[in-house]
């Protein structure tokens, strides 16, 4: 991939305060890396596909190594799509299947839960057990186990439900656990690169061809929008959703002295999506340490059609006229370019620690 000229700043880059002193004195090496984490964000994953193409498909490709990629909701996808033999063709098709889906006004979460199936079945095209045997990348899948009202898709009482999610949030972050359980389905080969979990109840499954489909399908299954995965095979019985609920910009404390490279959609990390709205609610500076952060800058958001990433949103902004929310939607695939380019240009050119500010 060639850099391209560049008028403005495309990323903002963002360090915890370890990875911030190592990149300035020492540079950024591939071989740093150790652990790529990939947040909630539904349709926000095509805006940074360039920055994933660039990473996957030349930079970390130059120092092989086992590196943990951890994902929620569409962060787990783009990572699968990632652990294909061929990662940028994987990533191309993610990108193109995900613009490809269409929703009528009024659709059941039911006819959405089967379209993304559909999308998951052509993405992943009967490579599942090739995709566990990545011989670099070991992917870790975050998942959410529903409790009481939230086990149930009734519109209601699912709604129910979440109404007592959104005020028990709004007490403490901590009151959550009434609600959800986590569940992180890992590669068996590689334990989760994370000190020992104590904010919520978690629990730890091995990932296999077996669950791969049921536990990347859960992951994204997000409330009201999509049905809820029953029954996960090796989870037990209950309702598996959405990981973001808990876990929607990975605010995880990560383990060892790897630097943790996270490309991101925003400049922000953001413990759930309950949270979305608070903005006192903040990363962990700790946990964050060794996080390295890329994300758009207000400058190249500011340029693309309507000032933003592709969202959920558009799905309404542009219903009846998909060929529209299309084009929209390839251009700001086709502009991300320049985030990948950008980032190639500084790492190579040993820049990265001048534009650093702290996360």
């Amino acid at each position: 991939m060639t850099a391209i000229h560049i008028k403005f700043p495309a990323l903002t880059l963002k360090a915890g305060q370890r990875a911030f002193s190592r990149i300035r004195e020492q540079a950024l090496k591939p071989a740093d890396v150790g652990i790529l984490p990939g947040a909630a964000g539904g349709p926000k994953a095509l805006g940074i596909q360039g920055l994933d193409l660039a990473l996957f498909g030349d930079w970390l490709l130059r120092e092989p190594r086992e590196r943990a990629l951890i994902g929620a909701s569409i962060g787990s996808w783009r990572f699968a799509s990632a652990c294909l033999p061929d990662p940028v063709q994987g990533l191309l098709d993610l990108g193109r299947l995900y613009n490809e889906q269409r929703f009528a006004k009024g659709v059941s979460m039911a006819e959405v839960s089967q379209s993304c199936q559909r999308m998951l079945d052509d993405l992943l095209a009967g490579r599942d057990a090739t995709l566990l045997d990545n011989p670099h990348y070991r992917l870790h899948i975050m998942v959410v186990k529903s409790h009481g009202l939230l086990a149930d898709d009734h519109r209601g009482r699912l709604g129910l439900g979440l109404s007592s999610v959104i005020a028990d949030n709004l007490r403490g972050r901590a009151r959550l656990s009434r609600h959800f359980e986590r569940l992180i389905i890992h590669d068996p080969r590689q334990a989760p690169p994370l000190h020992p979990l104590q904010d919520f109840p978690s629990r730890f499954l091995d990932l296999q061809v077996g669950n791969l489909r049921q536990a990347l399908l859960a992951s994204g299954s997000i409330p009201m929008v999509m049905q809820g995965v029953r029954d996960l095979p090796g989870a037990g019985v209950g309702t598996f959703r959405d990981g973001g609920l808990l876990d929607y910009h990975l605010d995880l404390p990560y383990h060892g002295e790897d630097i943790v490279l996270y490309p991101h959609f925003t400049d922000r990390v953001i413990p759930g999506w309950f949270d979305k709205s608070l903005p006192w609610r903040r990363g962990s500076q700790q946990g964050l340490q060794n996080v390295l952060l890329l994300a758009p800058s207000r400058d190249y958001l500011a340029r693309l059609p309507y000032g933003k990433l592709p969202d959920r949103s558009d799905f309404k902004r542009f219903i009846g006229d998909d060929a529209r929310r299309n084009t929209y939607w390839r251009t700001a695939m086709s502009e991300s370019q320049r985030l990948g380019d950008e980032f190639l240009e500084l790492a190579d050119n040993g820049r990265l620690g001048e534009r650093l500010v702290p996360l």
